[in-house]
């Protein structure tokens, strides 16, 4: 146990000597300049330490986040019923693969606008975030909701919507960080149940309404309950540490890339993200090509995700205990394995069921200590940048993950090179991260970190 105690303060100590140092008082400038924005912005960075891990306000930020959580992630984690209901419905004139940019676009935004959203977060704070993603995301499904035609569904859902996704869900969690310390692992893992709990809600409830009031209703529906939502959230997050608007410099912008712990962890989510959305979004579409009843095929994204809010709940509650990158790293392998080793073997509707009530347990990890992995090897006042570009890293694969999966089924008209492709680049992603945790703690394989 000393061994596992040396470890994990030797990782807060490292994060407190590049955060803290004497209180800032406005007086000091980046360059050794002067500017009126700095002198009349309060700035104290306070000891990630010193957070209070718990208290009114931290458990209100808390809820709060868990709202953004059921509208952002838990949103877009119904993606696999639109694919299959386009597929079926108004655009079945179009390939799996054209129909995969809709959703697409929608996580490509959400994670593309990570570093413009966290330099915005870190300038003035989370309420002019939370404020403008309500509108965006709220008028995007209102406009999907009477849209007809793919470039219409394309623009209101896959952009104005995605991009009022990207504005709400990264500062709840930034927030956190300055709430949390001991107990943060825990608070990641309760706030990510809320993608998992409207990943369950959501499904179900378009499945129902849409075939009792049209899908025009069924997403005027969602909108009015998402906004209700985000006034919640926009009323109760708050920042513990105030913003600090001061413009970033080049060797503040440059320096994450300087890192190899930050380069891995880069890597990994590259990779990482191709791997675990192929089969949130193609579970059902699989099963249902494969004779399962349309009605209990829609009823796999729910499955998936009910079994994921019990792998984020349990992924936060064990990191805060053998460590982020050690339950992080464990999880995400175990999700590799069980795509290679179940999903394509498996046969029939149990097979199917089973496999993905698993996958969302495992995968659980990879949304709810993304932000933790970030601020376990980051300085506190940078979070919201380094934040940003973890998930803007994620853009790119997040873009062209379905479209290639569906090129993949179009041209070989079979789901295992699919389901290889997934499994692959899940195990690769992992060995990344693994790597990040190995630049900062050695081979010490019973390091807490």
């Amino acid at each position: 146990m000393a061994q596992y105690n040396h470890i994990e303060l030797d990782s807060n100590s490292i994060e407190g000597q590049r955060d803290l140092g004497p209180p800032d008082t406005g007086n000091e400038t980046p360059g050794d300049t002067n500017s009126d924005a700095e002198k009349s912005a309060p700035v104290v960075n306070w000891p990630a330490n010193n957070a209070p891990d718990g208290g009114r306000d931290a458990w209100l930020c808390v809820l709060g986040t868990w709202c953004t959580s059921i509208c952002a992630f838990g949103w877009l984690n119904s993606v696999g019923v639109f694919q299959q209901y386009y597929e079926a419905g108004p655009l079945r004139q179009y390939s799996s693969s054209t129909i995969a940019w809709i959703p697409s676009l929608q996580i490509f935004f959400m994670m593309a606008m990570g570093p413009i959203v966290g330099k915005v977060f870190d300038k003035y704070g989370p309420r002019y975030l939370l404020s403008g993603g309500l509108f965006l995301h709220v008028f995007g499904l209102m406009m999907a909701s009477i849209s007809h035609k793919y470039y219409q569904i394309m623009l209101s859902q896959g952009v104005c919507s995605a991009i009022g996704v990207a504005a709400i869900f990264q500062p709840g969690y930034n927030c956190i960080n300055g709430w949390f310390n001991r107990k943060r692992g825990l608070a990641f893992g309760i706030v990510s149940t809320g993608s998992s709990l409207g990943g369950i809600i959501f499904p179900i409830m378009l499945n129902r309404l849409i075939r009792s009031v049209g899908y025009g209703w069924a997403m005027r529906t969602c909108a009015f309950m998402i906004l209700l939502l985000l006034i919640i959230a926009v009323l109760t997050i708050r920042c513990r540490l105030p913003p600090h608007p001061h413009p970033i410099t080049r060797s503040e912008m440059a320096q994450p890339f300087q890192e190899p712990e930050f380069r891995f962890l880069m890597a990994g989510m590259f990779f990482l993200t191709f791997g675990i959305y192929v089969p949130i979004d193609y579970l059902s579409v699989e099963a249902y090509a494969h004779g399962m009843d349309l009605s209990l095929a829609q009823y796999l994204v729910s499955i998936l995700n009910a079994g994921s809010l019990f792998g984020r709940l349990f992924s936060g509650y064990l990191s805060d205990r053998i460590g982020k990158y050690n339950t992080f790293v464990t999880a995400c392998a175990t999700t590799g394995i069980l795509i290679l080793a179940f999903w394509i073997p498996g046969h029939g509707n149990a097979a199917t069921i089973v496999f993905g009530a698993l996958f969302g347990f495992t995968s659980g990890a990879y949304v709810s200590l993304i932000a933790a992995l970030v601020v376990q090897i980051s300085p506190l006042k940078e979070i919201g940048f380094r934040t940003g570009i973890v998930f803007f890293i994620g853009a790119a694969p997040g873009l062209v993950t379905n479209p290639i999966a569906g090129a993949i089924i179009d041209k070989t008209g079979s789901w295992a090179g699919l389901k290889v492709f997934a499994g692959v680049l899940c195990l690769v992603g992992t060995a990344f991260i693994f790597c990040t945790r190995i630049a900062r703690t050695g081979w010490k394989l019973l390091a807490v970190f």
